[in-house]
């Protein structure tokens, strides 16, 4: 989906698009592989009946692929039953912590995950298709293949493989979705059993994904044409020209980036529209997002987030959104605005790689988190 590094002047970073998010296929086998089990508090004695927080290394297998995953299991009374809350990532190649590579390691997953077990909730967090162990699997010949509805599928392997842990109360399962993972979160609860209780959609897509680039590349050019570094004709014909494109590939006509700044071409024929990503570009750009929130059943508990500094999904871009889930009659805090906070819920201003989350974003989620 949007690109999930902050924005730079005409060089997006979009998808990496045969490699963006998501989940929801066959019944998993889940396997322990391995446990790395922090020093316990001191309160954790033996015998005090206090179990400490603990990752454990997980597998399950999704359409063939074995997904690699880790499991963090808050510390809790033993016999206490937990909830439980599937992370899912942005768009690109972004691994279980959030990163992609160590070039850019946010570690938003990781990070989200001590929150969340912070408040005793249980995550299971994974590397998607294209990322750390898991790699592409059985689309390592052809990954062209990869669509938004096999992210999915993986996904929803994650979910029964969270669902089936022990000591997990399937009554109080939560999905919580970052960027592109705020849409595969919704995609994903439509088909979950037990279905979750709850949504989280950080900064989520709220628009189809060709809509959003040209949201985020019409910024980037008005951004230029203020800084001097274009003027407002060629600006003007880019806006045409990215318009024309983005309708010609929808229309499943020859895409023409002749004219465009060379960077914008570049996106079009590389991350976007090359035959390794059109697929999944096209099967992301069919999905409304409105319309898959108002899918969702009622009584759903949900938040939404957006960030005052985020230029990948501004907060203006969320009334249709917003709209769907009125009409599935979802419930919850519903939208919280975060001032000054961007698209990696950093503060403004705060280097990508800083591994940090904006106090406002902490609180909007432990807020949610709050019946559970």
């Amino acid at each position: 989906m949007t690109a999930d590094r902050p924005a730079r002047l005409l060089a997006l970073t979009l998808l990496t698009a045969g490699l963006a998010t998501a989940a929801c296929g066959a019944s998993p086998a889940t396997t322990t592989t391995a446990t790395r089990t922090p020093a316990p508090p001191a309160t954790g004695a033996a015998g005090s009946g206090l179990v400490p927080a603990a990752d454990k290394t997980l597998s399950f297998v999704a359409d063939g692929t074995t997904t690699y995953a880790t499991l963090h299991v808050p510390a809790h009374r033993r016999g206490q039953s937990l909830a439980g809350a599937l992370l899912l990532p942005g768009s690109g190649p972004t691994d279980r912590n959030g990163d992609e590579g160590p070039a850019f390691a946010p570690h938003t997953l990781s990070l989200l995950a001590g929150v969340l077990g912070q408040a005793g909730v249980m995550t299971l967090r994974f590397d998607k298709y294209g990322t750390g162990q898991t790699g592409l699997g059985r689309y390592a010949n052809d990954p062209g293949a990869l669509t938004m509805q096999a992210f999915v599928r993986q996904d929803g392997a994650a979910y029964r493989s969270l669902a089936a842990q022990p000591g997990l109360d399937r009554q109080r399962l939560l999905i919580v979705g970052h960027s592109e993972g705020g849409l595969t979160a919704m995609l994903t609860a439509e088909s979950a059993s037990p279905r979750p209780a709850g949504l989280a959609l950080l900064a989520p897509q709220d628009e189809r994904l060709l809509d959003l680039v040209r949201i985020q590349l019409g910024e980037q050019l008005a951004a230029a044409v203020r800084a001097g570094q274009l003027s407002r004709a060629v600006a003007a014909q880019n806006e045409t020209l990215i318009s024309r494109a983005i309708t010609a590939f929808r229309a499943g006509q020859p895409v023409s980036t002749t004219g465009m700044v060379s960077s914008i071409a570049s996106l079009f024929t590389g991350a976007l529209f090359s035959s390794v990503n059109a697929s999944f570009t096209r099967s992301d750009d069919a999905i409304v997002p409105a319309a898959v929130a108002a899918q969702l059943a009622a009584g759903t508990r949900v938040l939404v987030t957006c960030g005052t500094a985020d230029t990948n999904v501004p907060c203006g871009t969320l009334p249709a959104l917003r709209a769907g889930l009125r009409q599935a009659r979802t419930t919850g805090p519903g939208l919280v605005t975060l001032s000054g906070v961007d698209h990696l819920l950093h503060p403004a201003g705060t280097a990508a790689n800083d591994q940090v989350l904006a106090p406002a974003a902490v609180a909007a989620l432990r807020s949610f988190l709050t019946p559970y």
